[in-house]
């Protein structure tokens, strides 16, 4: 027992040695956090047994301007580039949407067990727009009305107004935040959310010394413009729908500047990730990719050892790169074994970003303040991990895989209780927001300009009147709906919309088995669940295309294999085009949850569903006074009914109606 205290006591300073040695040299080289970040009190080496704390943040959302006057002369002056308030990005001049003036927004990095309580108060006045936080990959058991998900779960958070999310932090590992409401997570509210847990209950611990805040790295691709432009030009035009750029923690290269005194080209810092020889680093990634914009990571000279991914642990796997799609998180654990100097590291853009690319800076302890030597637009080869629209194979190790750590559970099951088959596919329907059936049909204008409508089984996804969640007897019945309900309409022809619905019972073991159909164009898809996790059983790329039909026939065959045992959990997963993924979950989270591609301009136009979790007697309790919205009509006035009570209980009487009262009392009394 005593050699079981000392060694607890051992393993307690180690963590507080590496959290203070963490904190240190973030306070030198602090690139992505600010001053606020690395002072809060809940960035802390976290103990076992726990000693939760309630770690919390104001976040202030408003539209800014990137390159603004608060950045005086950067990047001519690289000091004017640290002033408060700038933000240089990559050099180009837009508007943006921030969170306390930051680009990320702030990083939440807290201890498993904690409470994280966050005010958000809306100041996003320019657009009078309302808006909601989401908390990417916690599981909101028990509090499902912070899920943040706007017309599922809450209600906007309006102009002028603030909305506090209260939840314990019970799903460790690397997550993320952002805006779900319109497209504001596209023009930067976003920001990482880490959940650690104590050195004892971290199952890679021994694989690393050092997990540092500075070494979180959120990848993005960039748009020269407001996303809302782009995305109009691109659905009711033939405007361009890819990004111009990537950013690494908010940073990167792409216009240069010349000083027009010594001529000299200065250009926006890039990040820079700084590490010492001999030792070993934690490294944990997010994209926020928006565009179908899947992002190739390696590093000069190194590889990668994944830990990791969605915030679940993994059988270590060491890969030369990996491919990350929006939505998704991997950890890799690096080797600093090279000679001391400067590598880059690479994000190559695939798909729709092929042509962009970023890089930042892996610079050793000792190394020269510069750029690496090699050349920029080197594309690393050998084994990847994740791969894009690519048949597994000795060098290219998809999702399932990877074997999780953490011991099977309801899912490994032999049969699922239901399976729901979801096609998946751009399909040449006449929606109406982008073609008038009579004015311009999509079969009478040119190819060009045809915008194909991203659906779920020939459905597109349409946002409740009220949220579900709380008012779920406020939306109209026949708003929803399913494939089944919609049989009498011809929806592969015709386009279809409504709330796309599939109910699970509590404890059910659910499986969806997703096919990217492939007929358009050769597009994938990056799908979300929020309220749950899931097992990853099955992936694999058929062909160029392939159907629903398809898919039922080789499961109804046997020809697809299910991985029942130590399969990959995640939360966001590809579906290859041309292929098929199938994910497990047990139903033991009672809500309403948005199950969507992670894609900005797919999730926008409908490419949803709701998964309803139990029935209402299963909900846990409403917050008290919680917010409510939805549609309206004329039905009287005020003064024809009492008014309702307000939060303090006060009975309020119209004059005519107090009359009356007085009239009864009189009558009774002369009775």
């Amino acid at each position: 027992m005593y050699i079981a205290m000392v060694e607890v006591r051992v393993q307690f300073q180690l963590s507080c040695l590496i959290g203070v040695i963490g904190l240190v040299l973030a306070a030198t080289s602090a690139h992505a956090l600010s001053p606020s970040d690395l002072t809060h009190e809940c960035l802390r080496p976290c103990e076992w047994p726990a000693k939760p704390r309630t770690c919390r943040y104001e976040f202030t959302l408003e539209w800014y301007y990137s390159m603004s006057k608060a950045c005086y002369d950067c990047p001519l002056n690289r000091t004017d580039c640290a002033r408060p308030d700038c933000i240089a990005l990559n050099g180009v001049a837009r508007s943006v949407a921030v969170v306390n003036r930051m680009f990320p927004g702030p990083s939440i990095q807290i201890c498993e067990h904690d409470t994280l309580e966050v005010k958000v108060n809306n100041h996003l006045k320019s657009y009078s727009e309302g808006t909601t936080v989401h908390w990417h990959g916690p599981h909101q058991f028990g509090t499902p009305y912070m899920d943040g998900t706007v017309m599922t779960s809450q209600c906007p958070i309006p102009i002028g107004a603030s909305f506090t999310y209260s939840f314990p932090a019970e799903t460790y590992g690397t997550h993320w935040w952002h805006a779900h409401a319109g497209m504001q997570r596209a023009d930067g509210v976003f920001g990482a959310l880490v959940v650690r847990q104590p050195t004892q209950r971290e199952q890679h611990g021994s694989l690393y010394d050092y997990d540092l805040p500075e070494h979180v790295v959120l990848l993005h691709d960039w748009l020269d413009q407001v996303t809302l432009v782009k995305f109009a030009a691109h659905h009711h035009d033939n405007g361009s729908n890819k990004p111009e750029s990537v950013l690494i923690n908010g940073k990167g290269r792409r216009v240069a500047f010349t000083d027009p005194v010594t001529n000299q080209t200065s250009f926006t810092e890039r990040e820079v990730f700084k590490i010492q020889q001999g030792k070993r680093y934690r490294f944990r990634t997010i994209s926020n990719a928006i565009t179908n914009c899947a992002l190739k990571v390696s590093i000069d000279n190194h590889t990668l050892n994944i830990i990791a991914s969605d915030g679940a642990p993994l059988e270590p796997t060491e890969t030369d790169s990996y491919i990350i799609y929006g939505g998704e998180r991997f950890d890799f654990v690096l080797n600093a074994d090279a000679a001391v100097g400067n590598y880059w590291m690479r994000v190559k853009g695939l798909a729709d970003c092929k042509f962009v690319q970023e890089l930042a800076v892996v610079r050793y302890v000792g190394a020269p303040d510069e750029d690496p030597i090699e050349d920029e637009g080197i594309d690393r080869g050998g084994i990847v991990v994740n791969p894009w629209n690519q048949e597994a194979s000795e060098t290219a190790i998809a999702i399932s895989q990877l074997n999780a750590t953490e011991p099977d559970d309801g899912t490994s099951v032999e049969q699922a209780d239901v399976i729901h088959y979801l096609g998946l596919d751009f399909n040449k329907v006449n929606n109406y927001h982008f073609h008038d059936p009579v004015s311009y049909p999509i079969e009478d204008i040119a190819r060009t300009h045809h915008l194909y409508s991203p659906q779920i089984n020939h459905l597109s996804f349409a946002f409740p009147p009220s949220p579900p969640l709380t008012q779920h007897r406020d939306i109209p019945r026949e708003q929803f709906c399913t494939p089944d309900s919609m049989s009498d309409m011809d929806c592969v022809r015709e386009y279809c919309e409504c709330i796309y619905t599939i109910e699970a019972k509590l404890g059910q073991v659910v499986e969806l088995v997703m096919v990217d159909e492939g007929v358009i164009f050769d597009a994938s898809h990056p799908m979300h669940i929020h309220g749950h996790s899931f097992r990853v059983v099955a992936l694999e790329k058929l062909g160029t295309s392939t159907s629903v039909q398809e898919v039922m026939e080789l499961d109804k065959a046997g020809n697809i294999t299910r991985k029942l045992s130590r399969a990959p959990r995640k939360d966001t997963v590809i579906v290859p085009d041309g292929g098929l993924t199938a994910i497990r979950f047990v139903a033991n989270n009672p809500g309403w949850w948005l199950f969507h591609c992670h894609l900005e301009f797919h999730v926008e136009i409908g490419m949803s569903l709701l998964l309803r979790v139990g029935t209402e007697e299963d909900l846990p309790p409403r917050p008290k006074d919680f917010p409510r919205c939805g549609s309206w009509y004329p039905h009287g006035l005020e003064e024809d009914e009492a008014t309702p009570a307000p939060c303090g209980g006060a009975v309020h009487l119209t004059l005519a109606k107090a009359v009356m009262m007085m009239c009864l009392i009189s009558y009774v009394f002369f009775l």
